[in-house]
């Protein structure tokens, strides 16, 4: 069975970088020497890989790269940090729920 990863990488200016590969650990050693001089992380290495998850369909590694690459920082340092309760927090409809006190 082949495997599909969706990762988030803090850069060395301190963003965050998501992307998707079937080689991750391939991947991020690609990030971290600079084998594509236009990619956003070439100026900004080293790279370190914060989170991933494993998928076996690569269109759910596509969608889900997608879906957060939409994400606030704080929602993706939820994530990271493996905070649900501020997941959830970061993700309501402020328009809907009103801001949190």
């Amino acid at each position: 069975m082949k495997f599909y990863y969706t990762y988030i990488l803090l850069c060395a200016d301190n963003s965050y970088y998501i992307g998707m590969t079937n080689n991750l650990q391939k991947r991020v050693t690609q990030h971290n020497e600079g084998v594509n001089k236009s990619s956003y992380t070439f100026k900004r290495r080293p790279v370190s890989l914060k989170w991933y998850i494993q998928c076996t369909n690569p269109a759910e590694a596509i969608k889900l790269e997608k879906q957060l690459k939409g994400w606030s920082r704080k929602k993706k340092e939820a994530l990271i940090k493996e905070n649900w309760q501020d997941l959830i927090r970061f993700s309501k409809n402020y328009t809907q729920f009103g801001k949190p006190e």
